[in-house]
């Protein structure tokens, strides 16, 4: 079992809403140490406690409506629920409430939050917009430089 995971959650059919699982389906085309996971979390929900209970370090990466230019990257470490942004784009259960039901239980793994501003759900929209899209490198740099400090990355990026 991988010890890091790069979790991606998001709606497909709600264009930039699903940034995070676009984002994994673009880092799938790279390699990846063998302790590194890569997660489609879809719209997010309980069945992802598990996933939050088994891994030492988790990369999440989710879209934000916080009122920045749409693309613009952000990464936070959260310690607790709390942490989160309040702004994090809706899903069936969110991030926080996940985060919440795993600290009841057991403590947090190390977690390190990539939001993708946006700025609207489009509903039965499958591409990302432009700006959106745009920041896809960016956030690939960003996943990459949070899972260095663990060790290096020793796969190199696909062509």
């Amino acid at each position: 079992m991988s010890q890091r995971l790069v979790l991606g959650i998001g709606n497909l059919l709600m264009g930039d809403e699903g940034v995070g699982v676009h984002a994994i389906e673009t880092l799938a085309a790279e390699a990846w140490p063998a302790d590194v996971a890569l997660l489609d979390g879809g719209t997010g929900g309980f069945h992802l406690l598990e996933v939050l209970h088994t891994h030492g370090e988790i990369v999440m990466i989710d879209a934000t409506m916080d009122g920045q230019e749409p693309g613009t990257v952000t990464v936070l470490r959260p310690t607790y629920a709390s942490d989160f942004p309040r702004s994090l784009s809706a899903h069936d259960i969110g991030l926080r409430d996940m985060v919440e039901a795993t600290q009841l239980t057991r403590a947090l793994p190390t977690i390190t939050l990539i939001t993708v501003s946006i700025a609207s759900v489009q509903p039965m929209e499958l591409a990302l917009s432009p700006a959106v899209a745009a920041a896809l490198p960016d956030v690939r740099r960003q996943v990459r430089a949070a899972l260095s400090p663990q060790g290096a990355l020793t796969g190199a990026p696909a062509a």
